[in-house]
């Protein structure tokens, strides 16, 4: 289990313990469903990844898991942030993150994004249409531009989280001189505030092949660019997407060793076409937020079907973490207060929505007397569950807790059933 566990995980006399706190402690604090966020382990990936480049070149994804204090985080790390809409801008700028190192993603920027990223000082905006070139072209281009470029790579990894593919609706192909006349229109805009290109590939990818390939079409394309436009990229961004582990039969790649691969693909092929090596960044989000996080359930039914599944349902789900739903997602599972206790049973768990696919992850072993009241632990938790959690069947999400060296700090506060009722109007019009 050590394999999906963040770094200060500890398992003692099988109670379970993150960051020199208790778990059951945690979800007697906090209550549950609760994400246990581990600072330590968060800290230590960021780094990992700044390893081989300047952290600056670093823009952690901000999709995966943002909230003001993890921004506030990332900026004392020096690292920067990728942003995809105006609110994760805004909270980047609540946390006094520096502008200048936001790098403004998003296939749809709206005209009010794009004021936004231009008023405060935007370091950098991937341009992703025809369309948003015109939107820059009436706003006026107040950030170094980067024109994302689908270079036709399908990572190996689920059809909903591939992005390099032709069909794909982010970036521009390089089929038909589509991407180069792209270029040639942010050109015209912008001239030398064009400082280069984006690319994507997809999201959980442990072979690193992919990039190799992504970066030897990037640069046959800038020899065509430079030939063409005289355009020679003085960045190249080849995203994120780099996977970890779920479960104990995955093995979460080496950041360092990741950048290296990246960096060294990217001074070969642009070497070898006799192009002026750019400078190399990157955009991991799951990798760092992935492994630092554990939610903490409460069981409270264990239903039984014998000769077909046991399903041991939590009081959490798809509200909290909607991946399973989504493209079946598998994770690893124990219970915090008897981790070691024999694990003999092959379940499912499940969530409390009205929905059959509500599903946290199939299969897992835990001990045959699972019970009501045991509280369970979900590692590898950290991205795209709170990120992308929702209040259906009018759940409250979940509370956040950071913890780090014995203590614990609430950094996204849970939602009551007020919070649900605060926007809710009356069929008049009138407030509740």
């Amino acid at each position: 289990m050590n394999e999906v566990l963040p770094d200060t995980a500890q398992i003692r006399s099988g109670r379970l313990s993150i960051g020199g706190v208790d778990a059951a402690d945690l979800a007697d604090r906090y209550g549950t469903p609760l994400i246990v966020f581990d600072r330590v382990t968060f800290e230590a990936r960021a780094r990992a990844f700044a390893a081989e480049v300047d952290a600056e070149q670093v823009f952690y994804a901000g999709k995966s898991f943002l909230c003001v204090a993890v921004a506030e985080l990332l900026d004392d790390l020096g690292l920067g942030l990728d942003v995809c809409t105006g609110g994760e801008l805004a909270t980047a700028l609540a946390a006094s993150f520096p502008a200048g190192r936001i790098i403004f993603h998003g296939n749809n920027k709206s005209e009010e994004e794009l004021r936004a990223a231009k008023d405060t000082g935007v370091g950098r905006i991937v341009v992703d249409s025809f369309d948003e070139i015109e939107r820059l072209r009436s706003i006026g281009v107040g950030s170094d531009l980067l024109v994302r470029i689908t270079p036709g790579v399908e990572a190996h990894t689920h059809e909903y989280v591939q992005t390099g593919q032709e069909e794909s609706k982010f970036g521009f192909t390089l089929a038909d001189g589509i991407a180069l006349e792209a270029l040639r229109h942010a050109l015209d805009l912008a001239g030398d505030r064009v400082s280069g290109v984006h690319a994507h590939i997809g999201s959980q990818i442990f072979e690193l092949t992919a990039f190799d390939l992504a970066v030897a079409r990037l640069a046959t394309f800038l020899v065509a660019a430079h030939a063409e436009l005289g355009f020679e990229a003085r960045e190249l961004n080849l995203g994120g997407g780099i996977g970890i582990a779920h479960t104990r039969d995955e093995v979460t790649p080496d950041p360092a060793r990741v950048v290296k691969s990246l960096r060294d693909a990217v001074e070969r092929e642009f070497a070898e076409r006799g192009l002026r090596v750019p400078r190399l960044l990157v955009e991991p989000g799951r990798a760092i937020a992935g492994p630092s996080g554990v939610t903490i359930y409460r069981v409270g039914t264990v239903k039984r079907i014998p000769g077909v599944r046991t399903y041991v349902a939590v009081d959490g789900g798809m509200s909290d973490n909607p991946r399973h739903a989504l493209y079946g997602a598998r994770y690893e599972a124990l219970l915090a207060e008897r981790a070691g206790a024999p694990a003999t049973a092959r379940v499912t768990i499940a969530g409390k929505h009205c929905e059959s696919g509500d599903v946290v992850t199939r299969d897992v072993r835990l001990p045959s007397d699972v019970a009501p009241g045991d509280l369970l632990a979900v590692p590898a938790t950290g991205a795209y569950t709170y990120a992308m959690a929702s209040n259906y069947n009018r759940v409250p999400r979940p509370a956040v807790v950071m913890v780090e060296g014995g203590d614990a700090i609430e950094i996204v506060a849970r939602e009551s059933h007020l919070d649900l009722l605060r926007l809710d109007r009356r069929a008049d019009g009138s407030p509740l």
